[in-house]
């Protein structure tokens, strides 16, 4: 995969987070409501990393879509802490493929990235992973 190839897919995944993260804020309990919150705002942050290096990178940033088809409904604060789980599961995924994509400074922040998308995923889940980012690759 090329690097603008894994930042793009980066980019789309974090559309898709930002979308997902919409979702969650609508259900999510008021305990959580600030970790939602929180979290929302990192993914909306990294996305703008995202679009200024794939132009970096000579890339036309992939615009977001409408809406995202979930992995399941949800209806309650439960299912809203499942899907942020599943969120950064998938944002890490995408991440460890740029973290093996790029190099130098590049792959510092790709692998930053991974790392919080990780750490936001043990804590929605509570429990962790043996190697985030290649879950879905079991």
């Amino acid at each position: 995969m090329s690097v603008l190839d894994a930042t793009q897919a980066a980019l789309a995944a974090e559309h898709a987070a930002v979308y997902g993260y919409g979702v969650v804020g609508g259900r999510i309990g008021t305990e959580r409501r600030a970790e939602a919150t929180a979290a929302y705002e990192a993914h909306r942050a990294r996305r703008e990393v995202l679009r200024r290096a794939v132009r970096d990178l000579g890339g036309a940033p992939a615009a977001a879509a409408a809406a995202y088809a979930l992995p399941f409904r949800v209806t309650d604060p439960a299912g809203a802490v499942r899907l942020a789980a599943v969120l950064e599961d998938r944002v890490a995924g995408v991440y460890s493929d740029l973290v093996r994509a790029t190099e130098g400074p590049a792959r510092r922040e790709a692998a930053a990235a991974l790392k919080e998308a990780a750490v936001r995923a043990v804590r929605w889940r509570g429990g962790d992973v043996t190697f985030p980012g290649l879950a879905e690759r079991a």
